[in-house]
């Protein structure tokens, strides 16, 4: 359940044909010709964080839209950057908004068309009884952090809040360390890092979202090669509305087929875990501010604007930069 984003360069691009080969096993379901072929990769394994593109699968929410769709389940090995800047899927899930715009930055031509989570769920994560009640109390302690989010949220934590790459220590994908120095504090996804912390380690952890601390980025957002919106753009807009329709039946409605179809693909996720991801999904609106209500996918021209003048400001990008390559907000979903 642990995540990892990549950080795409123009080298890596060329490993293209070696990642096709070794792609996971796919998921595929029985269309008549007439149907529109999309090939799916999700930025990580099957887990709810993930739930309304298997929800729309499992419920035939793509089907009735005339597409057959192929989930390829995302994991360590896929690189869902690399499979769509060279045209190996056809949609690829992003995981915040880093992801498309240096995709931007390499001159890819794939664009986000709609964020299906309105918050990134990236939390820092600390002990209860260590004087950390905010994310400001955090300067000077140890910060357990992967690569790619020391190349992503950590220069606007650096730029917010005064921390230094002196605290940074390797994340390892592991929980052990964080349990074993109540100092440290560590990265996670608001919706599965805190509740393993407190099932393997019976602590509740402190928790803070970085997106409620202004953090601009957006998440899970649909990613979709330029040729595929020349060619055929009402397979697009299809896909958007069957996956916001997904996400809400899987959220506010009943969550059964995505779970199942997720339990099949990942047997290591659990009940458990899939239930509280969505509680927390809910409750700190990651998906929706608004119960499902209209802004299930929703981008915005001011947002993307805010997080690339924040991004640029902390030198991440170049100040010509042209963050408006990133995305298109033609295909967003119409009411919901």
């Amino acid at each position: 359940m642990q995540r990892r984003a990549f950080v795409v360069t123009g080298a890596a691009l060329g490993l293209m044909a070696l990642l096709a080969a070794c792609s996971p096993a796919k998921r595929e379901t029985a269309a008549p010709a007439s149907e529109t072929k999309l090939k799916l990769a999700t930025d990580w394994r099957a887990e709810a964080e993930l739930g309304g593109y298997y929800q729309a699968l499992a419920t035939g929410e793509y089907k009735k839209r005339g597409l057959d769709v192929t989930l390829i389940q995302g994991g360590p090995a896929v690189n869902v950057p690399q499979l769509l800047a060279t045209g190996a899927v056809d949609v690829g899930v992003g995981s915040n908004s880093y992801v498309v715009m240096n995709l931007i930055k390499e001159n890819a031509p794939v664009k986000a068309v709609a964020a299906f989570m309105q918050k990134d769920p990236w939390s820092l994560i600390a002990h209860p009884d260590q004087g950390v009640n905010s994310i400001a109390d955090i300067k000077g302690h140890p910060v357990l952090l992967s690569d790619a989010s020391i190349t992503g949220y950590w220069a606007w934590l650096k730029a917010k809040y005064g921390f230094t790459d002196d605290q940074v220590r390797k994340y390892n994908y592991s929980t052990a360390p964080f349990l074993a120095d109540k100092r440290v504090v560590q990265q996670g996804y608001v919706t599965s890092e805190p509740y393993l912390i407190e099932k393997e380690g019976k602590v509740k952890p402190k928790v803070f979202l970085l997106a409620d601390s202004g953090y601009p980025a957006y998440g899970s957002m649909a990613l979709v090669n330029d040729s595929l919106i020349a060619s055929n753009p009402a397979a697009v807009r299809a896909f958007v509305e069957a996956t916001a329709a997904g996400w809400k039946s899987y959220l506010y409605g009943d969550p059964k087929p995505g779970d199942a179809a997720i339990l099949k693909d990942n047997p290591e996720m659990t009940q458990d875990v899939l239930d509280q991801a969505r509680d927390k999904m809910r409750s700190y609106g990651v998906i929706s501010a608004n119960n499902g209500q209209g802004d299930i996918g929703l981008m915005t021209d001011e947002r993307w604007s805010a997080f690339f003048k924040d991004a640029m400001a902390q030198g991440v990008y170049p100040k010509d930069g042209d963050f408006k390559k990133a995305y298109t907000l033609q295909f967003l979903p119409k009411g919901q």
